[in-house]
């Protein structure tokens, strides 16, 4: 490495997973090309990786937020695009993080365009907890999670974060929603610690027990309490919302009006789950499937009954979801809940809609997921999404779901 040449990440080096940072390459003579790559390794091991041109300004920097990238893993001026551009090395990978108490690390490197010489590297850490939060495990009756406190003063707002398919626990999305000044209880349902490893059914009941729990909390102010859900998790967060008390506020990102995969039993009531059209798969070029199409329309006779009666819910909803999603046609069935809602004499929701985000609409700047494995499928499947309008969805829904929460679950006189 060349020591008059600098790589330097502003404010810090280390901040959280959610903040933008400014990358600057210092020190290079007037209009040098050179190379910006990035490289993290995921808590399963595998290696996510980005890589950039960019030409030197006549003082001999190139400041990534305002230098464009001329080719690469991402073009134009992109300050995030080394990390949100990130493909695995391991194919039909989806980064995941298991561990929110360390940083996620990630390795900057200035490459000269000519030799490939290092002119210069950066370690950066990107973290999940602010601060003094508290991460609290929970194991209260039959539920199992992990409830995030924020520092400072409480008590404060409550939500409940339901993640997708596969049950076990997922701590990111709730741990940087905390650090927004919510308390979250991050839910497992099944395959985390002794919860049963595979499930016949769902027992609302079990996520009944978890609202209560949350309300009950000494750090949480009710009365009412949010949920934010995701995929399969959003017909969940949808029956919760029309079966459970206090329910103020409801996020559903690409979600299916309708029951699907296992049977959901509340009391004497059972919603059986809608059965996919398996003679609607495709199989790509590049052979994976495309199961888009699959799931039929849940308002139609043979399928009603799978249908989430949400016109039951006084909670306010967020329905988010994706034109390009591939896992299922979630611009249809997001729709068609404001529509329901509507033709029940109800306001009480949102729509937000993203032209070319993919299915997993998650946190600022995470990798776009385009393809891996199906936990319902059992191969890995397209889940579609470009990957700049997917960073720029996750950006504008972070900050639409902070403001819902923040009116619907605080005191008339704070908004």
């Amino acid at each position: 490495m060349t020591s008059q040449i600098r790589l330097r990440i502003l404010p810090s080096v280390r901040c959280l997973f959610d903040k933008l940072v400014q990358v600057k390459v210092e020190g290079l003579s007037p209009n040098r090309n050179v190379e910006l790559r990035s490289k993290l390794v995921d808590d399963r091991g595998v290696v996510f990786k980005a890589s950039a041109h960019y030409r030197a300004d006549p003082s001999g920097q190139v400041d990534v937020s305002r230098s464009p990238s001329l080719g690469g893993s991402y073009t134009g001026v992109e300050p995030m695009g080394w990390l949100w551009s990130m493909t695995p090395e391991t194919p039909h990978s989806k980064l995941l993080k298991k561990n929110v108490l360390t940083p996620t690390l990630v390795e900057l490197e200035a490459l000269s365009a000519e030799t490939g010489e290092v002119l210069a590297r950066e370690t950066h850490e990107r973290g999940y907890m602010v601060d003094g939060m508290k991460r609290v495990p929970v194991k209260e009756g039959r539920i199992r999670g992990v409830l995030f406190i924020p520092p400072g003063k409480g008590p404060f707002p409550g939500i409940v974060d339901l993640y997708t398919l596969g049950g076990a626990l997922c701590e990111p999305r709730a741990s940087m929603l905390a650090n927004k000044g919510f308390a979250v209880l991050a839910l497992a349902s099944y395959g985390y610690q002794d919860l049963p490893k595979k499930i016949k059914r769902l027992d609302l009941e079990y996520f009944e027990e978890a609202a209560t729990y949350l309300k009950s909390h000494p750090e949480v102010r009710g009365p009412g309490i949010g949920i934010v859900s995701i995929s399969q998790s959003g017909a969940l967060a949808m029956a919760m919302s029309a079966f459970l008390p206090d329910i103020s506020a409801t996020v559903c990102i690409n979600s299916c009006t309708a029951n699907t995969v296992f049977p959901l039993h509340y009391k004497d009531l059972v919603i059986p789950p809608i059965m996919p059209v398996l003679s609607n798969v495709a199989i790509t070029d590049c052979g994976l499937l495309d199961v888009r199409d699959c799931l039929p329309d849940p308002s139609l006779e043979e399928n009603c009954a799978s249908m989430i009666p949400i016109e039951r819910a006084t909670s306010q909803f967020l329905f988010a979801f994706s034109e390009a999603d591939r896992n299922w046609n979630s611009a249809f069935f997001g729709r068609q809940a404001a529509a329901h809602l509507k033709s029940h004499g109800k306001d009480n929701f949102r729509v937000v809609s993203y032209a070319e985000a993919g299915h997993f609409i998650e946190y600022p700047h995470l990798p776009c997921c385009r393809s891996t494995l199906h936990a319902a499928v059992g191969s890995a499947v397209r889940f579609g999404g470009e990957p700049k309008a997917h960073a720029e969805a996750q950006l504008d829904l972070w900050e639409q779901m902070e403001h819902f929460f923040k009116k619907h679950l605080s005191p008339k006189s704070n908004l």
